[in-house]
């Protein structure tokens, strides 16, 4: 499970209390979650009017981070193509792990520092995380560019005779060049008719070349074959053959056209892979930013909920549970119990949800405690 709930509850008569009686609860005889103490530091608490007007906007900044987040691990995973199993092992915090991260949190004091207002602090989260957002649409845009101008190149080399591209296929000596009245044509031929159309070629129109055709290549289906005739036979020639169901191809043979397309494909290529170490650097070093902020924002949030609902001088302590999917369901009815105390209405909407079946109380976003979830699953896929 890499879901996390962040509660917070009064200190009782000391904080430490409060942990030891959610600690009994919850792991004394059930192993209901893996509980860690969160540390939030003495932040400035400000006016009632700045903190309710906060509360608010904390939440859309925290909706806005975790998508960044998402937006910057899916990519990582888009950019990482084949090696996707790898994914998790770029995606760090600080040089650790995710779940090591939330579970040992500390406050960054350099990049976040507590002697500023919670505005203060929650602006430079804001203002740092749209950095990252603009910065990633721009370096996506430009490697998505790339990478699609260069799959666009491997089609067209690749697929049916029928139209995929011949330049890595012919050779000149295939072909009759710089004459007058001379032509030779490219015919992709069914290969259950291979015979028919040696049989055929030579009759298919007036001036054929006897004996000019040759198998240049074939895939599952076809065969390329080679044909000479008197360029004023072009037309008739091709008219026969789409009735027999061969197909003549549009080409000409053109070497510095064939050659240019070749160095785009190197030239892309390249550069992709030029592109592609610098773009998974900055991609890792932007999600720890972006998820460090996200997990900031979440303190942020508990301290300010906190102060609005227990009131002052501040005295919570803030925990970090992980419950188990199976644990879910009896993790929430016992802490409903431990802290129905503290607003018995929440605790009544509790109490009258959890008896209607089939209700999801996953929905249920407000508790007696103040709570926050975190959830680590950033993918769409499983990695």
């Amino acid at each position: 499970m890499t879901e996390f709930w962040l509660i917070s509850a009064p200190g009782e008569k000391t904080c430490q209390q409060t942990w030891d009686q959610m600690m009994a609860a919850t792991t004394r005889n059930n192993n209901l979650s893996t509980n860690h103490k969160f540390n939030i530091p003495d932040l400035k608490v400000g006016t009632l009017d700045v903190l309710v007007g906060l509360s608010d906007e904390l939440a859309k900044l925290d909706s806005f981070v975790e998508g960044v987040v998402k937006k910057v691990a899916q990519y990582m995973a888009d950019v990482l193509e084949d090696s996707r199993d790898k994914v998790q092992e770029n995606l760090l915090a600080n040089g650790v792990d995710l779940v090591t991260y939330i579970t040992r949190f500390q406050w960054d004091m350099a990049k976040y520092p507590i002697k500023q207002s919670l505005k203060n602090i929650s602006e430079i989260i804001s203002k740092q995380v749209s950095q990252i957002d603009n910065d990633l649409k721009s370096r996506a845009s430009a490697y998505n560019n790339l990478k699609g101008n260069l799959q666009n190149l491997e089609r067209k080399n690749a697929g049916s005779l029928l139209t995929r591209s011949l330049a890595d296929i012919v050779k000149k000596e295939h072909f009759v060049l710089d004459s007058e009245y001379l032509i030779t044509l490219l015919v992709v031929v069914p290969k259950m008719a291979y015979t028919d159309w040696q049989k055929s070629y030579e009759s298919l129109a007036e001036m054929v070349v006897p004996r000019s055709s040759h198998l240049l290549f074939e895939d599952h289906d076809s065969g390329l074959f080679s044909v000479t005739l008197f360029l004023k036979a072009i037309d008739d020639f091709k008219h026969k053959a789409r009735e027999n169901k061969f197909v003549v191809r549009d080409f000409q043979y053109n070497e510095e056209e064939m050659k240019a397309d070749k160095e785009e494909m190197t030239r892309l290529s390249t550069d992709k892979k030029k592109q592609f170490g610098p773009l998974v650097r900055w991609l890792k070093v932007n999600f720890s930013e972006a998820f460090i902020a996200w997990i900031h924002i979440k303190a942020l949030r508990v301290f300010v909920e906190s102060v609005l609902r227990y009131g002052l001088p501040v005295n919570f302590q803030a925990m970090l549970l992980q419950p188990t999917k199976k644990t879910m369901k009896r993790l929430r009815e016992v802490l409903n119990d431990l802290y129905k105390h503290l607003d018995s209405s929440a605790a009544a909407i509790m109490d009258s949800a959890m008896d209607i079946p089939g209700l999801n109380l996953s929905t249920q976003e407000y508790y007696p405690y103040v709570y926050y979830k975190i959830d680590c699953n950033l993918f769409d896929f499983k990695v």
